[in-house]
């Protein structure tokens, strides 16, 4: 029992902070305003561990790789946990194991993005109803336009109703069921 709840609590935090990792990841991406609360927030809750990764890891190409490689060893931090606290035995799987759990760790890594879209998407959607004037709706709003404005190309409003969220978390879910999943049934099937 303790195992489980020691698993639960190191999946939540770790991944908590992979989404917030992602998040200014993706921020710095999108050319979002950093003078925004909750991007100054997500700013400074990944700070003590992107600043120092930026002396070692150069951004290239426009790209933040210090977050993006972050955010993978958090994850295959999260991921090497689990497995242990669940009695996998790395003793005995040898040299092999490393390469299948850096594997995993970037599947789950994909897997966090492609919820956190969805995530975006359904706040932007939420906000749009509820209230528009937070100092959350510009970061959200810019953070999911990218993957929204190529759909609106393709999908026509009806009746004036925008369909392009709904369309995206059906994308979202394909991605998620389709090669995330067959690549990490691949992997676990590896071990």
């Amino acid at each position: 029992m303790i195992e489980g709840a020691l698993k639960f609590l190191i999946q939540t935090l770790g991944n908590l902070f992979v989404i917030a990792v992602l998040l200014r990841f993706m921020m710095q991406l999108f050319r979002v305003s950093f003078r925004n609360p909750f991007a100054q927030f997500i700013v400074s809750l990944t700070d003590f561990a992107v600043k120092p990764l930026r002396r070692v890891v150069p951004g290239l190409y426009g790209l933040d790789w210090a977050c993006l490689i972050l955010a993978l060893v958090i994850e295959f931090v999260v991921v090497v946990t689990s497995y242990w606290l669940d009695g996998f035995p790395f003793a005995l799987a040898g040299a092999r194991v490393w390469p299948v759990m850096l594997g995993l760790a970037g599947v789950r890594l994909v897997s966090l993005a492609v919820y956190l879209i969805i995530g975006l998407t359904l706040v932007r959607a939420v906000l749009s109803w509820v209230n528009s004037d937070t100092p959350l709706t510009p970061v959200v709003y810019e953070l999911s336009e990218p993957f929204l404005r190529p759909l609106r190309r393709v999908v026509p409003m009806i009746a004036n109703v925008d369909l392009t969220p709904l369309v995206l978390f059906i994308l979202c879910q394909l991605i998620l069921m389709v090669p995330v999943l067959a690549l990490e049934r691949a992997l676990v099937g590896a071990l």
